[in-house]
């Protein structure tokens, strides 16, 4: 038993590796320190969410580790040997490439080798040429990587290889980087926000695929079902103190929960305490003994922890709402394109009072263009808008507030008045309502242009609110903003008593609030559905997907004329009859390898995970083997 003890803890020991060393550090920016003398480590395998409020320097700490920024003082020290990637808020990119010239730019010596194997493809009659880049291929163990590659920008809808860095939006810049980042597989991957700019589905993949590798994550994430189902170590910043825990988003949650009702159980014992040492120390005599020294200092700790407060002020939202009349919205038949993209064809919808719904679809589908044509904002092809006259609309969009250069967090308040009508006829001043959303007087009196993104985005919602709309439309609500904002967020639309819509990619934060969704299917589909997101997601998964059904359509794609294989896919042919058989092998012996009685649960984990990955493969190269197999037949 000793022995079994001892050797375990050598092995822990043994194959611990750190990647990251973070010692003491702080920062300042003028007379307003964001943190100070904080200290963590990163090690090989761990997948760690970094979890603070808004303005507490969550970006800062990453610039920090990524050796972007450097610590007023401390250090961060960096294991020698590994490579570290960074997807930052901000990329810069040169814009004269194109996506696939961006890609092959990186420093990744098998992206070259690929490069020369598709250059070869080009003139296959090279048949010398092409055996030396077919021969490099397969010494750098290349045609997995290169799946994977290309897997990896389909996943991320950059098909367009050829299309320019200036001609991209900013969410498929952001797109680019992850692809990039992704495709190099670094050491260890430091990520700010990475679900932003992602559709659902996207989101769904990279959070499957994070979860299946072993890599090493550090992150800062707003979506919580990304932290529950990635993130294994959860690091709060909370009060100016760091706080680790061992496991996923609702562990952390318990845990946290645990902390603060101790915390408040040990204030109270100091506070009672605390009392009886204030009568003590007020009848003791001037002349004291050495005893009775050391009891004084112990009264001033004790007087610290008695005093010791949470400052959890939480946003507080109160709006004036008028009251919404009998008709709300009509769309009749509504008709939409952008040239060649459908975003509505006919379609149509009658409002009732207090419904709450979610929009969900792929980027490109029309989402935000719809919210548009509902305030107004876009024109309509064909159909007819009727608003109902008591309508009167609070509308959050992705651009967030316009930052005028020089202009104060009061400023932006003020121009809707110095003074803000609240419900039962009362009213608040600006600055007090600034208060309200955590814009303690120092910081109304910043310039907009330096807040972080998430106050901006609270400043900008609270720009919202405060004009009492009965019928709210949030545009991306939840990028940039902290969990503690959200819940409070949360609480405050599910007490909201008018009508509500909603597009984000935040799964959470759908389920929690909306009723019913329309999903946007693409080429002008727009589907009616009653249920949150989870919901859809059984609905969507349940459905049959019979492999009978992909053979059917690729025989469809299959055209005639193609009667012959090319000389590239008379290679492909070959390799993939010995692929298959190499694979099916190998499943066969993993899943022999379940019948040994001595296999440890980690070996059984490991294992399954493999035979999965060899499963989903083997599927995919039986399908592209029937294929080009239908065409020799043909």
């Amino acid at each position: 038993m000793f022995y079994s003890v001892f050797f375990s803890s050598f092995v822990e020991i043994y194959f611990f590796v750190n990647y990251i060393s973070v010692e003491n550090i702080s920062k300042s920016y003028g007379d307003r320190t964001l943190f100070s003398n904080l200290s963590f480590g990163i090690n090989k395998n761990q997948k760690v969410a970094f979890v603070a409020k808004n303005g507490t320097g969550k970006t800062s700490i990453l610039n920090i580790i990524a050796g972007l920024d450097a610590p007023d003082n401390g250090q961060v020290i960096q294991r020698k040997d590994i490579q570290v990637a960074y997807l930052s808020q901000h990329q810069v990119f040169d814009n004269n490439l194109t996506i696939e010239e961006t890609i092959f730019a990186t420093e990744n010596r098998i992206l070259p080798i690929i490069k020369q194997y598709e250059k070869a493809l080009e003139n296959p009659e090279d048949s010398e040429n092409y055996q030396k880049a077919f021969d490099l291929m397969d010494q750098s163990n290349a045609w997995d990587f290169e799946t994977q590659y290309k897997l990896v920008l389909s996943k991320l809808k950059l098909n367009n290889l050829s299309l320019k860095v200036d001609k991209l939006s900013g969410g498929q810049k952001k797109r680019l980087s992850l692809a990039v980042l992704l495709i190099n597989k670094p050491d260890l991957i430091i990520l700010d926000e990475p679900t932003n700019h992602l559709d659902l589905e996207m989101i769904e993949w990279l959070e499957d695929y994070f979860k299946k590798e072993k890599i090493t994550l550090f992150m800062v994430t707003h979506d919580r079902y990304f932290l529950e189902r990635v993130c294994n170590e959860i690091i709060e910043l909370d009060h100016g103190e760091l706080f680790k825990y061992k496991g996923n988003y609702s562990y952390y949650l318990e845990k946290k929960e645990e902390r603060i009702s101790q915390e408040a159980a040990t204030t109270n014992k100091a506070k009672n305490l605390f009392k009886k040492e204030l009568d003590w120390m007020r009848r003791q005599p001037k002349a004291r003994t050495t005893k009775s020294k050391s009891r004084i200092d112990d009264f001033f700790e004790i007087k610290a922890k008695a005093h010791k407060r949470r400052q959890d002020h939480t946003v507080q939202l109160e709006i004036n709402m008028k009251r919404l009349g009998s008709k709300i919205i009509e769309l009749h038949k509504l008709k939409k394109s952008f040239g060649d993209l459908k975003i509505l064809d006919g379609f149509e919808y009658v409002f009732q009072k207090g419904e709450r719904i979610g929009i969900i679809g792929k980027n490109g589908t029309g989402k935000s263009s719809f919210l548009n044509i509902l305030t107004n904002r876009e024109p309509i092809d064909g159909g007819k808008v009727v608003v109902g006259e008591t309508v009167k609309f609070g509308y959050y969009t992705q651009k967030g507030i316009v930052v005028k250069e020089g202009q104060k967090v009061i400023e932006v308040i003020k121009e809707f008045g110095e003074e803000i009508p609240l419900t039962k006829g009362r009213r608040i001043s600006a600055s007090q309502l600034l208060e309200r959303f955590l814009f303690d007087k120092k910081k109304q009196y910043d310039f907009v242009e330096k807040l972080s993104g998430g106050e901006q985005k609270r400043l900008y919602l609270c720009t919202v609110l405060i004009q009492n709309p009965n019928f709210l439309i949030l545009d991306e609500p939840t990028n940039d903003l902290d969990v503690v904002t959200l819940n409070v967020l949360e609480s405050f639309l599910l007490d909201f008593p008018g009508n509500l819509i909603v597009v984000s990619h935040d799964r959470y934060f759908m389920d929690k609030i909306v009723d019913s969704l329309f999903v946007f299917r693409g080429d002008g589909i727009v589907e009616n559905f009653p249920g949150n997101y989870s919901d859809y997601r059984t609905y969507e998964d349940s459905k049959p997907k019979e492999k009978i059904v992909k053979v059917e359509k690729k025989q469809q794609k299959i055209k005639p004329t193609q009667v012959k294989l090319s000389f590239e896919e008379k290679r492909e042919f070959g390799s993939l009859e010995k692929e298959i058989e190499r694979l099916v092998q190998k499943k066969k012996l993993i899943e022999a390898s379940f019948m040994d009685e001595e296999i440890s649960q980690e070996q059984v984990k490991e294992k399954s995970e493999e035979l999965q990955h060899i499963i989903i493969s083997l599927d995919e190269k039986e399908e592209r083997w029937l294929e080009l197999s239908m065409k020799l037949e043909s």
